[in-house]
């Protein structure tokens, strides 16, 4: 490893902090002086696309194949993604060396105390797909308008009354200081995406001494239940444009696997739930192909494999 390791970041306010983070949580155990991480921002396609849904534009590889290009140009060491805006299948050249521990999985409604409380026909602003269609099976009579940009965009756009009402997760919030900010939504209204709330630092995967140094960040429960939900969306063979979502926990030795699939109007929605020794994703997977197998056609066919 070179002097100063270098970590890759998007350039927003909020991947910034969490880059900061990962940079003095490895000056801590590595005891190196604040500032010994140099940190690296690249601009994404999805930073610089920001008037269309990613799905209509590249999915989520908009927010990875710059940093991803860095880190195998050798330009920086590391790189820190949100793990919800991160591929389930990745470059086999790319190791995921750490997760993070994650706290905060939930999602935030801002602009009503529940999404009950919000009138009849309100405008609510969000391009996820999973949110729309869970806004839609809660509230079917709800306006869902396509609305992207960083956290303190959608805030602006929210205080200047182009909609009602948007949504935020709560990790993000809570990472730029705002936990006052919104109100959480109860998992049996919207489950979260998989992986949401987690950072994951991703490296080459040659880089042996690399590997060897994040190992000290990764956390072991954090990394069962993001590895799990991923399985289950990988399985699934979707994309952006499919409402997934699932959340794990660690319950001793084993992970407990919450998920649902819709279908984007919402009409349509297939739950269920599994648990399973940690480690054993293929158990995630056979979730996945059992709700498929059950689910209406107009869930299936949005995870039809090209």
């Amino acid at each position: 490893m070179r002097r100063n390791p270098r970590l890759g970041t998007r350039g927003s306010l909020l991947a910034m902090v969490q880059a900061r983070k990962i940079a003095s949580a490895l000056e801590v155990v590595e005891r190196w002086p604040a500032g010994h991480v140099e940190i690296v921002s690249i601009k994404t396609s999805g930073d610089k696309i920001t008037d269309r849904p990613l799905a209509e534009v590249g999915g989520k590889a908009l927010w990875t194949k710059e940093l991803d290009a860095a880190l195998l140009n050798g330009d920086i060491d590391f790189a820190v993604h949100s793990m919800k805006d991160v591929e389930v299948i990745r470059p086999v050249e790319i190791r995921l060396a750490a997760i993070r521990p994650r706290v905060y999985v939930d999602d935030k409604l801002i602009g009503a105390e529940s999404i009950d409380q919000l009138k009849k026909g309100a405008v609510v602003g969000t391009s996820s797909p999973r949110r729309a269609a869970q806004l839609l099976a809660a509230r079917p009579d709800l306006k869902i308008i396509p609305m992207r940009g960083n956290v303190d965009t959608r805030l602006k756009k929210l205080e200047a009354g182009e909609v009602d009402a948007t949504i935020l997760s709560a990790a993000g919030l809570h990472r730029l200081k705002l936990d006052h900010v919104g109100t959480s939504i109860p998992f049996d209204i919207m489950l979260p995406a998989p992986g949401q709330g987690a950072l994951g630092v991703e490296c080459r995967a040659e880089d042996t001494d690399c590997l060897q140094l994040l190992k000290l960040l990764d956390d072991a429960g954090s990394r069962a239940t993001v590895t799990a939900e991923r399985a289950f969306a990988r399985a699934l063979g979707g994309s952006c444009l499919s409402p997934v979502a699932a959340l794990a926990t660690v319950e001793r030795t084993k992970v407990f696997l919450r998920a649902e699939i819709l279908s984007v109007d919402g009409k349509d929605r297939v739950r269920d739930e599994a648990s399973f020794p940690c480690g054993n994703d293929a158990s995630a997977e056979k979730l996945a192909l059992d709700m498929l197998e059950r689910a209406p056609e107009s869930i299936r066919r949005l995870f039809a494999k090209a």
